[in-house]
């Protein structure tokens, strides 16, 4: 039988999850609601899967916590199951080496069947998340130099171009060539819009 450790913030998830795959004829053994109590479980209990989301208030997310409990001997499976699908969260996670990414509008056959593939060592995606990786994969991020990658930085930081030039130690005009630099490169024409579309790539941390 299929060992499985729920890890999710909101109890209403898990119980239904839990009466989901209990259904199905899989164990859940255990329940966390932050990716602390994610990582300790996971080393107290023999699972093959952990279900798990990526944003749980508090304490670390589902993508460090996935690193923590796959960084462990003989670890489990970590199947990723989040309402969030952007390019950077999914990238993260199978960075982290999750072993699949679904979306918690998935059906539920599918959601049982992902839980049996990922315990057997099999890749699951759902359509979505597979198309956005191929996406990626065809066209890849591109590359900022390390000057517009500063200048984006700060002006994520809300500065303004006279401050990013007094930051930086050079002119307002070098400052908005960079800048349409960066926009020609994101394919964006605002600051936000560079802003919003280099953290959806990965490019920069909140």
């Amino acid at each position: 039988m299929t060992r499985v450790l729920l890890v999710d913030d909101h109890p209403v998830v898990r119980t239904g999850l839990r009466m989901l795959l209990t259904a199905a004829g899989i164990e859940v053994v255990a329940e966390a609601s932050n990716g602390d109590d994610a990582v300790r479980l996971a080393g107290e209990y023999a699972v093959d899967v952990v279900l798990m989301d990526l944003q749980m208030g508090a304490g670390i997310d589902g993508v460090a916590a996935t690193e923590q409990v796959l960084a462990r001997p003989d670890a489990p499976r970590v199947l990723i199951l989040t309402t969030y699908d952007t390019d950077r969260d999914i990238l993260r996670a199978v960075e982290a080496g999750a072993s699949g990414y679904l979306l918690k509008d998935a059906p539920p056959d599918d959601l049982v069947d992902a839980v049996h593939r990922a315990a057997r060592g099999e890749t699951v995606l759902a359509p979505v998340v597979a198309d956005r990786l191929l996406a990626r994969l065809r066209n890849p991020a591109p590359t900022l130099s390390v000057r517009e990658f500063e200048v984006l930085r700060q002006v994520a930081h809300g500065r303004s171009n006279r401050e990013v030039a007094k930051e930086l130690f050079v002119s307002e005009a070098t400052v908005k060539t960079h800048l349409v630099h960066v926009f020609e490169k994101l394919g964006v024409d605002s600051r936000t819009g560079a802003v919003a579309r280099a953290r959806e790539l990965g490019l920069l941390r909140d």
